[in-house]
């Protein structure tokens, strides 16, 4: 997920920040990079592409749906949204075809790795394919909402509501992990052998292994909402304009931002 936004559907809001799939500020959800291609969605049913950044064409996507999610791998980018849809394109990003996921839930987040996409969403909900077109649904280790997915150190992690993190290994088999912590939990990152959440209230929890999870001290009960690597260092944005850095994860310090408006995703590259 990229810049970040929320929305509200049937009485229900839901705010999803900070993915780890190049996280960006775009006014789209969330952009996502090939080695030839940058894809961005959001609102609407928006899928915008680029082959260098600067300059942006508008797709048909075929759908009006609010697109959270966007992934590459297998030489085809996925995208997955509001209603259970899932859109993929393996021309370049130019033509996008509507799959069937089997569920009307909204999917939040998808990522590839282990040679398959997983993607997660309302209620629990995980669906997982080799090629993008065909989806097969998976037994959850929570029926919380998984607001996002990362792929690192050959494991699956996603997070989301009630302080929820599952893993798992292939994609199929789902464990849920004890964190802490019953804040929702949204930005997800993996470097210098440490995943890094981040969620509401300032809430920072690391892992070497994915397994067991620690809290860590924040400094801050603002909400996070995207969490990066870059230059040796972790930073985590989030509400009324809070930076904090780490070098290790472990010990954080507040950064000034110059702005009071809120963080929602941050990405180095």
């Amino acid at each position: 997920m990229a810049g970040g936004c929320s929305k509200k559907n049937d009485a229900e809001k839901y705010e999803k920040y900070g993915n780890t799939n190049n996280d960006t500020t775009t006014s789209s959800n969330d952009t996502t990079t090939s080695s030839k291609l940058s894809v961005s969605v959001g609102d609407g049913g928006t899928i915008i592409t680029s082959s260098d950044g600067t300059s942006w064409t508008s797709r048909t996507s075929g759908t009006t749906n609010y697109l959270w999610d966007v992934t590459y791998g297998n030489n085809t980018f996925v995208t997955v949204g509001n209603s259970g849809i899932i859109l993929s394109s393996s021309d370049n990003g130019i033509t996008w075809t509507s799959r069937t996921s089997g569920t009307t839930n909204h999917l939040f987040g998808v990522i590839y790795g282990n040679s398959k996409f997983v993607t997660v969403g309302k209620g629990g909900k995980i669906f997982t394919s080799s090629d993008g077109t065909t989806w097969t649904s998976r037994t959850s280790a929570t029926a919380y909402n998984l607001m996002g997915i990362t792929y690192a150190n050959s494991k699956f992690v996603a997070g989301g509501y009630n302080g929820n993190i599952i893993t798992s290994s292939d994609g199929t088999s789902w464990d849920n992990r004890t964190t802490g912590t019953l804040n929702i939990l949204y930005g997800i990152t993996f470097a210098n052998s440490t995943f890094v959440v981040v969620g509401n209230t300032g809430n920072i929890l690391t892992s070497s292994d994915g397994t067991s999870w620690d809290n860590k001290t924040s400094g801050t009960t603002k909400h996070l909402k995207g969490v990066t690597y870059g230059t040796n260092t972790f930073v985590t944005v989030g509400n009324s304009g809070e930076i904090l850095t780490s070098s290790d994860g472990t010990s954080w310090s507040s950064r000034t931002s110059g702005t009071s408006e809120h963080l929602m995703g941050v990405t180095y590259g």
